[in-house]
């Protein structure tokens, strides 16, 4: 499931190297409660591989839009059982801080043609 949420980056962590073949880079974004801003979210989100660079051209309390899938996974240690759910940003995307909203165009009766009559058919 792919999904998207806008928020301003708060956390921007460092790449890092879990093993030969596999590194990550989580980063956070506070997503605003336009109600209460004392209930902001802090969403906390994972980079894997090649896509680690895509934070390198994003700034700190920059605007932006996240794409993100939601893995879980299931990890047995001594024999206990535990999961976990991870947020695997795939793009981010810069947000456009007041950028307007396209308008629809209005339109008056004026601007619909008339209907034609039953001559005016091309057939």
């Amino acid at each position: 499931m792919n999904f998207e949420i806008n928020g301003k980056m708060i956390v921007k962590e460092e790449t890092q190297s879990i093993s030969d073949r596999f590194k990550k880079r989580e980063f956070v974004i506070e997503v605003e409660n336009e109600r209460n801003s004392e209930w902001n979210d802090f969403i906390k989100f994972q980079l894997t591989q090649d896509r680690c660079d895509l934070l390198e051209t994003i700034s700190l309390y920059e605007e932006i839009k996240v794409s993100f899938n939601v893995r879980g996974r299931k990890w047995e240690k001594d024999g206990k059982v535990n999961y976990f759910s991870n947020l695997e940003a795939w793009r981010i995307e810069k947000v456009q801080a007041g950028s307007p909203v396209p308008e629809m165009p209005e339109f008056r009766a004026e601007d619909v043609p008339p209907a034609p009559e039953e001559d005016d058919l091309p057939f």
